[in-house]
């Protein structure tokens, strides 16, 4: 996290101010031109690593920076019927021209004057990146809107040299602590939304990735498995699962060189061990989804920047009615808005329950998009656990008999600090029943409780790393450890619980409600002794004590109060 490195938090927010004081205060507009620059950035570098790595492997690769580029609108002139005689006046005329894409490169263009830069970014390098994958990829459709709008040639040579300081200081921790390259827009939008007064009003908050990687490593995605995060964001858990599945595979492949990071998990994005199909397999297994349009944006180039060259992250209102894919994935992650309701006339007719709220709705619909035997990893808010109103024990109910509702982790109230105090739980739950199946047979019979006290970070706003990481480890070794006979102590930090008397307590799913409280026997003092105690606190030597000369009134009432005690 940027709490953890001061330089790091240090230059973003020198970006953050260099971007208000050049006139784009709007936050969501400010990390989307960030994203933008780490976004070219970025290509810039993983293009150069690939053609590195091709050239020692032997293998082919073709340089997304190698040859001449077109823009599109001079593209569809030449669809539209002109002669190449046409085409060649044109371009003899200045009206159009082919662009070497080399000059599109970060580490070409950052070296031009200020006002060469902002003209070669705006009319040049921005058109190439909303064109990178071709006209009819999903990144392009999505980028047809986005527009550049970095004013000031000043404003945007100030940001290029500082992205050049954050990787440089990101590069240096990745060799001193032995770490893959972090998620940095990711921060850089976490410690944006902080700064945001209105941050979470549309219950949107980023997942810390510590607690992305710990609900990767409790479902254990595979390779071949068809993922899904129906409110993805910036794609924070599609990334989590495909790093968790290249690191796996990397294992496999004999990698030695991996080591934990500071929360203690083995995490990489470089694909090198996985072949040109399980590639292939893996690009097309993520799947994601979001309504903002801007969201969608950062999601695309988040996850393009990690290696995935064609990702699936659409524009979709996964609750509407134009909604209509079910038992498709095998995993899904998310964290679905905590507040909230939907317009009741768009809720997608094959939802169920009698509500507007989006944070039961989304659970039901994540059911519904699970295939039979598929697993989803859901952050809810602790309300849904024990809430009263019919739909809240609908939705538990359908978790207990439909799903084999594996596992309910309680989350302590400052994980999602600085955006909100709120109290959140992780369901993990595995499709059994479907919603036309007739359930003959309860799917769930006991259900794991754990308390997590600690995730390795302070729980006030600063979320400054801790010694240590929690209980983040102890809760992967002992799920995946679960023993319904075993675990049966109900004042430990995890048990199990039956389905006959979570069914007997109504459905209610709180910790609370299961778990046993010790409480010590504490001895005091006679009252006496106490009381001697504090009068000798008070004028020393009680015994030469002449109560008639004593001027304090709070030694006068100890004394007269000794005189009363037998």
């Amino acid at each position: 996290m940027l709490q953890n490195n001061p330089e790091l938090k240090s230059k973003i927010d020198q970006l953050w101010n260099k971007f208000w004081g050049g006139g784009i205060s709007n936050p969501l507009t400010a990390i989307e031109q960030i994203t933008y620059l780490l976004f070219m950035k970025r290509l810039d570098e993983l293009d150069l690593k690939r053609q590195s790595d091709a050239e020692w492997t032997g293998e082919k690769y073709t340089s997304k920076f190698e040859g001449k580029w077109i823009p599109p609108e001079y593209r569809a002139k030449l669809r539209d019927g002109d002669t190449q005689g046409e085409t060649d006046k044109k371009l003899a005329d200045g009206k159009m021209y082919e662009i070497d894409k080399r000059t599109l490169r970060w580490s070409e263009f950052k070296h031009m004057q200020a006002e060469d830069m902002l003209q070669h970014v705006q009319g040049k390098v921005f058109p190439f990146l909303k064109d990178l994958n071709g006209a009819e990829s999903n990144f392009t459709h999505h980028m047809k809107n986005a527009v550049f709008i970095i004013p000031k040639p000043a404003l945007l040579v100030e940001a290029v040299k500082t992205v050049d300081e954050i990787f440089e200081v990101m590069e240096r921790d990745s060799r001193e602590n032995g770490q893959a390259f972090q998620d940095i827009q990711g921060d850089v939008y976490e410690m944006l939304l902080s700064e945001i007064a209105s941050a979470g009003k549309n219950g949107q908050f980023r997942t810390p990735r510590h607690i992305i990687k710990l609900m990767a490593d409790l479902v254990q995605p595979q390779l071949g498995h068809k993922i899904a995060d129906p409110a993805c964001g910036s794609g924070g858990f599609l990334l989590g699962a495909y790093q968790y599945i290249v690191t796996q595979l990397a294992i496999k492949a004999g990698t030695k060189d991996l080591t934990a990071d500071e929360d203690g998990f083995v995490r990489t994005s470089v694909a090198a061990a996985l072949t040109e199909k399980a590639q292939a397999i893996l690009s097309s297994s993520l799947w994601g989804y979001d309504i903002d349009a801007t969201m969608v944006r950062l999601g695309l180039m988040n996850l393009m920047m990690h290696g995935i060259d064609e990702p699936h992250i659409d524009y979709k209102d996964t609750l509407s009615k134009s909604y209509l894919e079910e038992s498709e994935y095998d995993i899904v992650m998310a964290n679905p808005p905590f507040t909230g309701s939907i317009d009741k006339g768009d809720i997608n007719e094959n939802l169920q329950l009698a509500t507007t709220k989006t944070e039961l709705l989304f659970v039901e619909n994540i059911y519904r998009l699970l295939k039979k035997g598929g697993t989803a990893c859901v952050i809810v808010p602790q309300g849904v656990l024990f809430g009263s109103g019919g739909a809240f024990k609908a939705l538990r109910q359908l978790l207990i008999e439909r799903c084999d509702l594996k596992a309910v982790i309680t989350l302590p109230s400052g994980v999602f600090k600085p955006y909100a105090g709120v109290s959140t739980a992780i369901l993990l739950f595995t499709k059994v029943w479907g919603p036309k199946d007739k359930v003959t047979q309860p799917a769930t019979e006991h259900v794991w409780f754990y308390e997590m006290q600690a995730d390795g970070y302070s729980l006030d706003d600063k979320r400054s790393k801790q010694e240590g990481n929690g209980d983040l480890q102890d809760i992967i070794a002992r799920y995946h450890a679960r023993n319904a006979g075993a675990d049966n102590e109900r004042t430990a930090k995890c048990f199990m619980v039956p389905r006959t008397e979570i069914e007997a307590e109504g459905y209610d799913l709180s910790l609370s409600r299961y778990k046993q409280d010790v409480f010590e026997e504490v001895h005091y003092d006679a009252p006496a002794l106490i009381l001697e105690r504090l009068i000798q606190a008070e004028v020393g030597d009680v015994e030469e004590v002449d109560l008639a000369k004593v001027q304090s009134g709070i030694v006068r009432e100890l004394l007269a109060l000794r005189e009363m005690l037998p």
